[in-house]
Protein backbone atom coordinates (compact mmCIF):
# COMPACT_ATOMS: atom_id res chain seq x y z
CA UNK A 1 0.00 0.00 0.00
CA UNK A 2 1.85 3.53 -0.74
CA UNK A 3 0.77 6.32 1.89
CA UNK A 4 -1.43 9.08 1.23
CA UNK A 5 0.11 12.77 1.33
CA UNK A 6 0.14 13.98 4.31
CA UNK A 7 -2.02 17.09 3.70
CA UNK A 8 -4.54 13.75 3.64
CA UNK A 9 -4.64 13.71 7.00
CA UNK A 10 -5.83 17.09 7.48
CA UNK A 11 -8.80 17.11 4.75
CA UNK A 12 -9.83 13.67 6.96
CA UNK A 13 -9.53 15.76 10.16
CA UNK A 14 -11.66 18.42 8.28
CA UNK A 15 -14.52 15.67 7.34
CA UNK A 16 -14.80 14.70 10.93
CA UNK A 17 -14.90 18.20 12.16
CA UNK A 18 -17.34 18.84 9.36
CA UNK A 19 -19.70 15.45 10.63
CA UNK A 20 -19.56 14.60 6.98
CA UNK A 21 -18.79 10.95 7.80
CA UNK A 22 -21.97 8.71 8.29
CA UNK A 23 -20.88 5.26 10.03
CA UNK A 24 -22.59 2.09 9.49
CA UNK A 25 -22.29 -1.28 10.32
CA UNK A 26 -18.73 -2.14 7.94
CA UNK A 27 -19.91 0.81 5.93
CA UNK A 28 -20.20 4.23 5.16
CA UNK A 29 -20.52 7.37 3.37
CA UNK A 30 -18.58 10.86 3.49
CA UNK A 31 -19.91 13.85 1.78
CA UNK A 32 -17.31 16.09 -0.60
CA UNK A 33 -16.29 19.10 0.94
CA UNK A 34 -17.85 21.18 -1.52
CA UNK A 35 -20.76 18.59 -1.20
CA UNK A 36 -20.85 17.77 -4.62
CA UNK A 37 -20.06 13.85 -3.92
CA UNK A 38 -20.94 11.17 -1.88
CA UNK A 39 -17.99 8.12 -1.28
CA UNK A 40 -19.07 4.86 -0.30
CA UNK A 41 -16.40 3.25 1.98
CA UNK A 42 -16.38 -0.60 2.97
CA UNK A 43 -14.37 -2.45 4.97
CA UNK A 44 -13.91 -6.01 6.58
CA UNK A 45 -11.22 -6.27 9.16
CA UNK A 46 -8.11 -4.25 7.71
CA UNK A 47 -9.12 -4.80 4.05
CA UNK A 48 -11.13 -1.12 3.27
CA UNK A 49 -12.24 0.08 -0.43
CA UNK A 50 -13.79 3.55 -1.41
CA UNK A 51 -15.19 5.49 -4.03
CA UNK A 52 -13.14 8.31 -3.58
CA UNK A 53 -10.22 9.06 -6.52
CA UNK A 54 -7.46 8.80 -4.22
CA UNK A 55 -8.12 5.30 -2.74
CA UNK A 56 -9.82 3.86 -5.98
CA UNK A 57 -7.22 5.24 -8.50
CA UNK A 58 -3.81 5.75 -6.70
CA UNK A 59 -4.18 2.98 -3.94
CA UNK A 60 -3.48 5.18 -1.34
CA UNK A 61 -5.64 5.88 1.65
CA UNK A 62 -8.35 8.89 0.85
CA UNK A 63 -9.50 11.05 3.43
CA UNK A 64 -12.68 9.41 3.64
CA UNK A 65 -10.99 5.80 4.41
CA UNK A 66 -8.28 8.38 7.09
CA UNK A 67 -11.71 9.75 8.52
CA UNK A 68 -13.09 6.62 9.22
CA UNK A 69 -9.97 5.12 10.78
CA UNK A 70 -10.02 8.02 13.23
CA UNK A 71 -13.86 7.61 13.52
CA UNK A 72 -13.39 3.44 14.16
CA UNK A 73 -10.86 4.11 16.64
CA UNK A 74 -7.74 2.89 14.91
CA UNK A 75 -6.49 6.62 14.49
CA UNK A 76 -6.19 8.47 17.71
CA UNK A 77 -6.62 12.54 17.40
CA UNK A 78 -7.72 15.20 19.76
CA UNK A 79 -11.25 16.23 18.97
CA UNK A 80 -10.58 20.13 19.92
CA UNK A 81 -7.83 20.57 17.55
CA UNK A 82 -9.86 18.78 14.91
CA UNK A 83 -12.66 21.03 15.64
CA UNK A 84 -10.34 24.00 14.29
CA UNK A 85 -10.11 22.17 10.71
CA UNK A 86 -13.95 22.71 10.40
CA UNK A 87 -15.56 24.06 7.04
CA UNK A 88 -12.33 24.42 5.27
CA UNK A 89 -13.56 24.32 1.06
CA UNK A 90 -10.67 21.45 0.50
CA UNK A 91 -12.32 20.74 -3.22
CA UNK A 92 -11.33 24.80 -3.97
CA UNK A 93 -8.03 24.67 -2.52
CA UNK A 94 -7.04 21.73 -4.06
CA UNK A 95 -8.04 23.14 -7.22
CA UNK A 96 -7.03 26.33 -6.87
CA UNK A 97 -3.77 24.85 -6.29
CA UNK A 98 -3.75 22.00 -9.22
CA UNK A 99 -3.55 19.22 -6.95
CA UNK A 100 -0.87 21.05 -4.83
CA UNK A 101 -1.28 19.74 -1.43
CA UNK A 102 1.15 21.65 0.37
CA UNK A 103 0.25 24.97 -0.84
CA UNK A 104 -3.11 24.11 -0.50
CA UNK A 105 -3.08 23.20 3.15
CA UNK A 106 -0.72 25.66 4.11
CA UNK A 107 -3.61 28.54 3.01
CA UNK A 108 -6.17 26.08 5.05
CA UNK A 109 -4.06 26.44 7.76
CA UNK A 110 -2.60 30.13 7.73
CA UNK A 111 -4.88 31.41 10.60
CA UNK A 112 -5.16 28.27 12.73
CA UNK A 113 -4.99 28.81 16.39
CA UNK A 114 -3.32 25.65 17.19
CA UNK A 115 -1.81 25.01 13.93
CA UNK A 116 1.69 23.78 15.24
CA UNK A 117 -0.14 21.57 17.61
CA UNK A 118 -2.46 20.39 14.03
CA UNK A 119 0.26 19.71 12.37
CA UNK A 120 1.98 17.41 14.76
CA UNK A 121 -1.10 15.55 15.53
CA UNK A 122 -0.81 14.90 11.49
CA UNK A 123 2.06 14.01 11.26
CA UNK A 124 1.83 11.33 14.61
CA UNK A 125 -1.58 9.77 12.56
CA UNK A 126 0.95 9.72 9.19
CA UNK A 127 3.32 7.74 11.20
CA UNK A 128 0.42 5.28 12.58
CA UNK A 129 -0.79 5.00 9.20
CA UNK A 130 2.31 3.72 7.91
CA UNK A 131 2.58 1.02 10.53
CA UNK A 132 -0.87 0.11 9.90
CA UNK A 133 -1.41 -3.52 7.65
CA UNK A 134 -3.95 -1.76 5.74
CA UNK A 135 -5.07 -3.46 2.59
CA UNK A 136 -6.82 -1.31 -0.38
CA UNK A 137 -9.47 -2.78 -2.62
CA UNK A 138 -11.40 -1.94 -5.15
CA UNK A 139 -14.32 -3.35 -3.87
CA UNK A 140 -15.00 -5.64 -0.81
CA UNK A 141 -18.45 -7.20 -1.46
CA UNK A 142 -19.49 -7.87 -4.72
Amino acid sequence: MKLPPKEKILEAYTAVADGRITMHDGKAECLSSDHAKIYQIEWEGNTYASSDSATYWQCYPGYPVLAVLMLSGKLPYDVSLVQEMKGIPWKKLNDKYKRDYTKAAEEAMRNLPHRKDILQMAQNNNESVSEMDLVLKRKIKH
